[in-house]
């Protein structure tokens, strides 16, 4: 997107907008929001403004990240709960303590005996209404704490499975170890936990090593900002 596709002085950032943005790899969420926040500040003139996110992307991931800034920050929960779709890949033979590779593998398993019907088998398991159980590593709070912080303890918990739905999980590539995917699915739904239960269906292990969010509800990446055209644009933003 640029300037002229949606010209940003139309917008009443204190009022509030809605801005769409495709997160780089690497950043957190956190990151992005910060970065807007600081950048809208320093050329609004103001101390405050409110900016937040909805659907947290882990940093290893790209794609949609939808922030509001103003009042239109009270429309993030609405935003939370629509459908999600991601593409991305997984690499069969491996398992790393956070599902994805921002960790290191722990162990390995064979993949001779993965057959295309076995896969195929493995797919359909995943679809509809399932029961999911969250990564260690990940921002769910237990006794206050979010869990990817007990889990760089080394502390490990028994969490318990939610239910999330996977409307559609189909492979666009596959050569193994690797496989490409896209998936439709409802919110809290973890990508990295699909990759590692699919591992376990086949017998053997995966992990997930690139991950990409394409659309939240009506929202498409095609229409989000490139994150540094964005904050040049900022810059420009009448003060």
């Amino acid at each position: 997107m640029n300037a002229e596709d949606n010209p940003l002085p139309r917008y009443d950032f204190l009022a509030g907008a809605t801005l769409l943005v495709d997160k780089p790899q690497g950043w957190t969420s956190f990151d992005v929001v910060n970065k807007i926040r600081y950048k809208l500040k320093h050329r609004l003139k103001v101390k405050k403004i409110k900016v937040g996110h909805a659907g947290t992307l882990d940093p290893m991931a790209t794609g949609l990240l939808i922030i509001c800034t103003g009042k239109f920050t009270k429309k993030l929960a609405d935003f939370q709960g629509l459908p999600k779709e991601y593409t991305g890949t997984m690499k069969l033979g491996a398992t790393t303590p956070s599902y994805d590779a921002e960790s290191d593998i722990e162990e390995t398993f064979p993949i001779n005996h993965i057959t295309p019907e076995l896969l195929e088998q493995a797919r359909q398991q995943f679809l509809g209404d399932i029961e999911q159980v969250p990564p260690m590593f990940s921002a769910i709070k237990v006794d206050g704490q979010p869990l990817y912080k007990k889990a760089r303890k080394g502390v490990f918990m028994e969490i318990e499975p939610r239910p999330v739905t996977i409307n559609e999980f189909t492979f666009t590539r596959v050569e193994l170890p690797e496989i490409d995917f896209r998936v439709r699915c409802s919110k809290g739904t973890y990508i990295r936990s699909l990759a590692f239960d699919f591992g376990k269906a086949v017998h053997s292990g995966a992990y997930l090593s690139a991950l990409r969010r394409t659309r939240i509800g009506q929202f498409r990446i095609e229409d989000a900002w490139n994150l540094e055209e964005l904050v040049e644009y900022l810059e420009e933003v009448p003060a």
